[in-house]
């Protein structure tokens, strides 16, 4: 029995590894995750005592990544022949993300899975981020708000008339929203999720702190 036991978690152990490290560029979709910075800092942000918490900072929904993505699945620390980004490529992502530390990261866990340079993938983040219309309403939240889930991708949807319901999912963590996620092809355009991707939060109190 002992054996068998031994034989089984090898096994296990031996699958776990291959769920890393796969080959650049060998995806199928790309999922766009905005998070809603403030309750991001209410989480994990203030703790951390990250500057994007900062009193007048003025974040709302910022990029938290880029992630390329299997119909079922996702690969994650592929191996890949591209250099890294230097420490400027990352810090002129901070005005979108927020912080450098996390666009590196981003592209350590994710980019480099894209089959793309650093700069290459740092240009289509933004790009990504930029052709996505955040709605004019979440800016201007200056107090703490309990809403359906299902309006924060209302409104989005409203703002982005090309985009449709099965392209886009709201999570939520701890009673938060936590992110909006859009799903795109490899050339940016809005497309339908994968069956692991679309599961929306179902909250109908789900919180939004105010903007700081």
């Amino acid at each position: 029995m002992r054996i068998m036991l031994g034989a089984v978690v090898a096994t296990l152990i031996a699958g776990a590894a291959l769920a890393e490290g796969e080959k650049a560029g060998d995806f199928d979709y790309y999922v766009m995750s905005l998070s809603w910075s403030p309750n991001w800092c209410a989480l994990e942000g203030d703790a951390r005592g990250a500057p994007e918490c900062r009193e007048g900072a003025g974040r709302a929904f910022t990029l938290h990544g880029l992630w390329p993505q299997y119909e079922e699945g996702w690969p994650s620390y592929c191996r890949t022949i591209e250099r890294d980004p230097s420490r400027s490529e990352s810090e002129a992502m901070a005005d979108i993300m927020g912080a450098s530390g996390l666009a590196w990261y981003q592209w350590k866990k994710h980019g480099r899975c894209a089959g793309l340079t650093a700069r290459s993938y740092y240009d289509t983040m933004r790009r990504a981020f930029a052709a996505v219309k955040i709605p004019k309403v979440f800016p201007m939240i200056d107090k703490r708000l309990k809403v359906p889930a299902e309006v924060v991708e209302g409104a989005f949807l409203e703002a982005n008339p090309g985009i449709t319901r099965d392209q886009i999912t709201v999570t939520c963590d701890s009673g938060m929203i936590q992110e909006v996620r859009l799903c795109l092809t490899k050339d940016l355009s809005p497309r339908r999720c994968g069956a692991d991707t679309i599961r929306d939060c179902r909250l109908k109190d789900a919180v939004l702190e105010p903007v700081r």
